[in-house]
């Protein structure tokens, strides 16, 4: 099942998405949610896919990131493998949806693409065993977690180069009917692959990495975990395409433009 969250008529929504077909959903996917069932009832009215804007497919109260989660990501940064998942946190004013721009920062040197799984948390969870993980999944979409890598080696912790404003596009959708331990993750640029694993490939898991990270912080509804990137990270220019292909989920797409000067527009 695909989850959407979209905007027409002025309004933003929740709907299935079927074939081109949105059909709106009453309330948040996410009040209908147990854990082992997902309820909603249809308002009764849809949309044709071209007729709405797609949004990023939930409000997170947060993004938990992953760093170094593949093995030759590490070693492309020259970063030493992490013995417990190294977690960050992205703010959810970084939130963009499919198709929004992403905004290279005044003064910026290189702004990097980085293609993840991504979870989504369906109810809140707290200490929860790796054994349980699967009743607090609603589902899975797609992740850029956009880096600004000089700022990010300049300040020794990660917040200020992977926090600005348009550096968590997410989307399309969220895909509820999907195993996410061996799937084929693509990054691609202007129409070419430059990333491209399996996500059997990573170094914790779905499951070790939502019970680590419940053990940390309560996740609440709708928050992101973002999984870590595989090798292949690259600079992004104005007038890039960049899209974050995850098999049996979707293809999350976004434009790259630099940031005016104070005062145009």
């Amino acid at each position: 099942m695909r989850i959407v969250r979209f905007a027409a008529q002025d309004k933003v929504k929740y709907g299935i998405l079927e074939s081109d077909i949105v059909k709106v959903i009453r309330g948040s996917p996410f009040d209908g949610f147990n854990g082992s069932a997902l309820t909603f009832k249809f308002e009764g009215g849809t949309y044709r896919l071209d007729e709405v804007r797609l949004l990023a497919p939930c409000v997170p109260s947060k993004i938990v990131a992953l760093g170094l989660n593949y093995r030759r990501h590490a070693e492309e940064t020259k970063m030493a493998l992490p013995s417990v998942p190294l977690i960050f946190l992205k703010p959810t004013t970084a939130v963009i949806g499919p198709d929004d721009e992403i905004v290279l920062p005044r003064g910026s040197s290189r702004v990097d693409y980085e293609g993840e799984l991504g979870v989504v948390i369906g109810r809140k969870a707290k200490d929860i065993p790796g054994d349980k993980v699967n009743g607090f999944i609603l589902g899975y979409t797609c992740v850029n977690d956009v880096t600004e890598r000089h700022i990010q080696k300049a300040d020794g912790q990660w917040t200020r180069a992977k926090g600005y404003d348009t550096f968590a596009p997410i989307g399309p959708w969220i895909e509820t009917d999907v195993a996410p331990n061996d799937l084929k993750l693509e990054t691609c640029l202007n129409e070419e692959t430059r990333q491209s694993a399996r996500t059997s490939d990573l170094i914790f898991g779905v499951a070790e990495v939502v019970s680590f990270i419940s053990n940390v912080m309560t996740l609440l509804p709708g928050d992101i975990i973002a999984t870590g990137t595989p090798s292949g990270i690259g600079r992004m220019s104005p007038g890039d395409i960049v899209e974050v292909k995850i098999e049996s989920i979707g293809t999350l797409r976004n434009s790259v433009v630099a940031q005016g000067q104070p005062g145009e527009g």
